[in-house]
């Protein structure tokens, strides 16, 4: 959906939301050709801190695109919030049961209508104390596979400094630098005809994250660090990434 076909509640949030962040940060944006105007895109960015949707969202809404994210399903039970939440277009999930399937359903609609979906891919902030990408879930993979809408990669840096996920700690002052950059369609097309196997998904997955990774690093400079899993879960060592 593109902003000139926002509706009143997007506006509200427009309105509410927007002045805030213009005041808030100072903003490096990079690569918003990549977002094309029209047609359906999933965007993927890393996820370094709570404040991440408020920054994505201002980005993808400057590119010129309505950004639609995947929130708990709990908190659009919530009275007024969740309402409001529906109005402006959002997507609840049901992680964890039967009911996920319909996410994924939502989703795939979403995309058909010519949304600009935001996933997260690591499904949560990055367990990595130095805050670099870790190994994600499947779930931008398996909605690319099924939809073959093109998969965005985007590299965030500075949100951490709005509220840094390590210390739980808000930082109200203005102008806090943050650069979001927007790359070119990850190229998943050998994986265009595959049956959606946990192998597939997993590949498809760890190629989304190693392009994040590599973008990131551009933006904030160092090594990263290989993906990881937490310890404690099956095949949760450290293993090798090659560049994507």
């Amino acid at each position: 959906m593109t902003r000139r076909r926002l509706g009143f509640w997007q506006w509200f949030a427009v309105v509410l939301v927007k002045p805030v962040m213009t005041v808030w940060t100072r903003r490096t944006w990079r690569g918003m050709e990549h977002l094309r105007r029209d047609g359906g895109v999933i965007i993927v960015p890393n996820h370094i801190s709570h404040a991440d949707p408020l920054v994505a969202a201002h980005f993808v809404y400057d590119s010129g695109r309505w950004p639609r994210f995947l929130g708990k399903a709990s908190v659009f039970r919530v009275p007024v919030v969740g309402w409001i939440l529906h109005r402006c277009r959002q997507i609840p999930v049901e992680r964890g049961t039967v009911d996920a399937v319909k996410s994924l359903d939502a989703l795939v609609a979403a995309l058909d209508e010519g949304g600009a979906v935001v996933i997260y891919p690591e499904g949560t902030t990055t367990r990595e104390p130095d805050l670099w990408p870790m190994k994600g879930k499947t779930g931008a993979a398996r909605l690319a596979l099924a939809t073959g809408a093109p998969v965005i990669p985007v590299a965030m840096w500075g949100p951490e400094r709005i509220f840094d996920p390590r210390r739980a700690r808000l930082n109200p002052r203005p102008r806090i630098p943050v650069t979001v950059v927007a790359g070119p369609p990850v190229d998943l097309s050998r994986w265009s005809e595959a049956t959606p196997t946990k192998a597939v998904l997993e590949e498809m997955t760890d190629t989304i994250m190693l392009r994040l990774r590599d973008m990131l690093a551009e933006v904030r400079g160092g090594t990263p660090p290989p993906l990881w899993e937490r310890p404690g879960r099956p095949g949760g060592e450290r293993r090798p990434g090659a560049a994507a």
